[in-house]
């Protein structure tokens, strides 16, 4: 017993140096570790709002260093077969990787959403055939509330493979307003009084400029298109393009200019098979 012991202490001996190394590899590898995790999740602080998420990052990054630090360490060894080792574990992560990958997939799509930031928690977004106010973003899914108020949770796989409408990122959006303008009436004339009204609406933005532009010839109408911007910031996007409907309504009754709609007459004819006798 006491010869496998020496042969050992020998071994042991022998590549001291080595060991040594090793062992002060991987102490430096945790310091490294810990400080990488400080640091990934003060960067994240400034980008991502839910702390659950700044944590979870910062515990992949300290364990991704970590094992690469450790197999490093483990390669000085004499004897030992990292190949082998990283080949183990290729295989179980594959083995777990196949049978979770609808849950690894969200999980990889909800960090690229996190870190590209596509939109903010309180966005008006429309995504994968949902719209409404994001409420929540985590590294699993993605939670609105729709313009009806009801609540919904996407996954971030649909979310990052599909084109996302940001309705908040910018200030400035245009409205269109649909006119039939009689073709009576005089197209000039008309132009100018609705112009007159939305410039005069409040909210409409003056730069750019409102604009009234004729589109093609209706059924009943010459159909015109008005077209005009709001600062969503700073004026209810919805309750601007109310008013101006509002507004070009009146002064067409005010000012006789015929808006019609369209008529249609359906005339009923019926074939009787008999007379029908007078009594």
């Amino acid at each position: 017993m006491i010869t496998p012991l020496l042969d050992i202490l020998n071994g042991f001996m022998d590549n001291l140096e080595s060991y040594v190394f090793a062992i002060g590899l991987f102490i430096a590898t945790l310091f490294l570790s810990r400080l990488a995790e400080r640091g990934v999740t003060r960067s994240m602080k400034k980008r991502v709002e839910d702390p659950e998420t700044q944590r979870l990052l910062g515990r992949i990054t300290f364990w991704s260093v970590l094992v690469l630090g450790t197999m490093t360490a483990l390669n000085q060894i004499p004897g030992v077969d990292v190949t082998s080792v990283i080949a183990g574990l290729g295989i179980v992560g594959f083995t777990i990787g196949f049978a979770l990958q609808d849950i690894a997939r969200n999980f990889i799509a909800g960090l690229l959403i996190l870190m590209r930031q596509p939109f903010n928690v309180g966005d008006a977004v429309e995504v994968a055939g949902h719209a409404g106010t994001v409420l929540e973003i985590t590294v699993r899914d993605t939670i609105i509330k729709t313009w009806d108020g009801v609540m919904e949770i996407i996954p971030n796989l649909d979310v990052y493979t599909n084109p996302i409408i940001n309705y908040s990122e910018l200030p400035l959006r245009r409205r269109t307003i649909l006119i039939g303008l009689g073709y009576g009436e005089d197209v000039d004339r008309a132009k100018e009084v609705f112009l007159d009204v939305i410039r005069s609406t409040e909210g409409v933005l003056e730069d750019p400029a409102p604009e009234l532009i004729t589109e093609e010839f209706g059924d009943a109408t010459l159909n015109m298109a008005a077209r005009f911007w709001v600062n969503q910031q700073t004026h209810n996007l919805f309750g601007v393009h109310s008013d101006v409907v509002e507004a070009l309504n009146d002064v067409a009754e005010q000012e006789g200019i015929d808006m019609p709609y369209p008529i249609q007459t359906v005339r009923v004819e019926a074939d009787l098979p008999f007379e029908t006798p007078i009594t």
